[in-house]
């Protein structure tokens, strides 16, 4: 079965909330335990992701805490948000061929599945937000 990237990006999430509930966890263990890998063939995608958002946790982190209201930390953030935006923010900034309107609504179709509506309007404003500040920079 080929995999869209929609498809990769909700592995992602899962491969990514799978290591920040056991980060002991063997990496290769939890990439096998995803359903759509009959062929044990992980998508190139999907590794950009997953390592990408590792290798930039504390960049991205520190961005969303400025994307915060004031007196909310990240700390406060229910996981699978604080997972959604750190992948959106990795893909604005990182990825190749993913335009920021497309990684946003990335987000916000991960957020339908794996959190809340009220979520889903906290993570549009924030990556909305995000990006208004990147368009005043350039």
């Amino acid at each position: 079965m080929s995999l869209n990237r929609h498809m990769i990006r909700e592995e992602a999430f899962q491969v990514l909330f799978a290591l920040q509930s056991d980060p002991e966890a063997d990496i290769q263990t939890v990439y096998e335990a995803i359903p759509h890998h009959d062929e044990k063939q992980i998508p190139p995608y999907l590794l950009t992701l997953v390592n990408g958002v590792r290798e930039h946790q504390d960049q991205l982190d520190e961005q969303i805490n400025d994307l915060l209201a004031s007196g909310w930390t990240i700390n406060r953030l229910a996981k699978p948000d604080l997972l959604i935006l750190r992948l959106a923010l990795f893909e604005i900034q990182y990825a190749e061929n993913v335009p920021t309107v497309v990684a946003i609504n990335e987000a916000l179709e991960l957020t339908k599945t794996f959190s809340s509506d009220k979520s889903r309007k906290f993570i549009n404003g924030a990556l909305g937000k995000f990006e208004k500040q990147v368009n005043e920079n350039n």
